[in-house]
């Protein structure tokens, strides 16, 4: 009897939640939603946010790839056309959104394979497309500069997802060191330096020419006795004649002590008057060569000055030995 009394309960107290849920319940009118609603076309570049490369500086033709996708239930019943324009009008607001300053790809750079394709019918996307890029000779990218490419998809026939209209394609040019061997040094000159120290470290030692004598254990060292100017320090190259400068390398003073050069900028000239920014980079606390490339693009001119703005460990600094490639 008492397991015929509990089982009744059971069954009337889940008849009594059952009316409970059935009169809270409420009653939903969804509006229509056709299917066709949900169809959008979309470049699927764009779905993780900017497309970002690296680039060799090479001959050979180096490509990404763009196009478009269909977003929708089932399959397109009929080509859809799609078009793409390069929207370089997006660079500033993407700057300006994303706290960046890219660059607009220079125009003779690259090459889009097509600007008008099709979707086609019963397929989901567009064959790949695809951008060329040239980096290295005439109407070539600079090296080392970061470009962006935003590139657009438009249709006539086909919502657009707007969210994912534009694909921006962040690239860059990256040479290799092993292709940039230093050049000669016999028609050098140190033609100004910002002080050096003439007396304090010896005679043969101290002064600016010592960066380029081809002995670590010698060094340019600026002024101490007497004096300490502090930073920035800087020191003034002739090569002689009119050369493309693609970088610097600099190799600290061959002790533990301070003043081996941290900030360092390189400018370059075609008649040590006005003077190209070949861009700022820092360097390590170690006694090594330290090959840099200009950060601003290779440069050029028959002069090159190097300034160093800060130095680890102290406000003078020294340099053992300096080459540009």
């Amino acid at each position: 009897m008492r397991n015929q009394f509990i089982a009744r309960f059971i069954i009337l107290t889940c008849m009594a939640c059952c009316l409970t849920w059935s009169a809270c319940k409420d009653d939903y009118n969804l509006p229509y939603q056709p299917i066709e609603s949900y169809t959008r076309i979309y470049m699927p570049q764009a779905v993780n946010g900017p497309v970002i490369r690296t680039l060799k500086i090479t001959d050979s033709v180096q490509s990404l790839t763009y196009g478009a996708n269909y977003g929708g239930q089932g399959y397109p019943d009929v080509d859809i056309p799609v078009t793409f324009t390069v929207d370089n009008g997006k660079v500033d607001s993407f700057n300006t959104a994303n706290k960046t300053s890219y660059a607009i790809l220079p125009e003779g750079s690259y090459t889009l394979s097509d600007l008008s394709t099709v979707i086609p019918k019963g397929q989901v996307s567009t064959a790949p497309l695809s951008i060329s890029f040239k980096t290295k000779g005439a109407g070539a990218m600079n090296a080392l500069q970061s470009y962006l490419l935003p590139i657009t998809m438009g249709s006539k026939t086909v919502k657009i997802n707007e969210a994912l209209r534009t694909a921006f394609f962040i690239v860059k040019a990256q040479p290799d060191l092993k292709d940039y061997p230093n050049y000669d040094r016999a028609q050098w000159q140190v033609i100004d330096f910002s002080s050096q120290e003439a007396n304090g470290e010896g005679a043969n030692n101290g002064r600016a020419i010592f960066a380029l004598d081809g002995n670590k254990e010698t060094f340019w060292h600026t002024q101490w006795q007497g004096a300490s100017p502090g930073p920035p320090h800087h020191i003034t190259i002739d090569l002689g004649t009119e050369k493309t400068v693609h970088g610097v390398s600099l190799q600290g003073r061959q002790n533990d002590g301070g003043g081996k050069p941290n900030e360092v900028n390189v400018q370059v000239s075609t008649d040590n008057i006005t003077w190209v920014d070949g861009g700022t980079f820092t360097l390590q606390n170690n006694k090594d060569v330290q090959p840099q490339f200009l950060p601003k693009g290779f440069k050029s001119g028959r002069y090159f000055k190097v300034i160093i703005n800060s130095a680890y460990n102290g406000s003078y600094s020294c340099l053992a030995e300096l080459n540009a490639f």
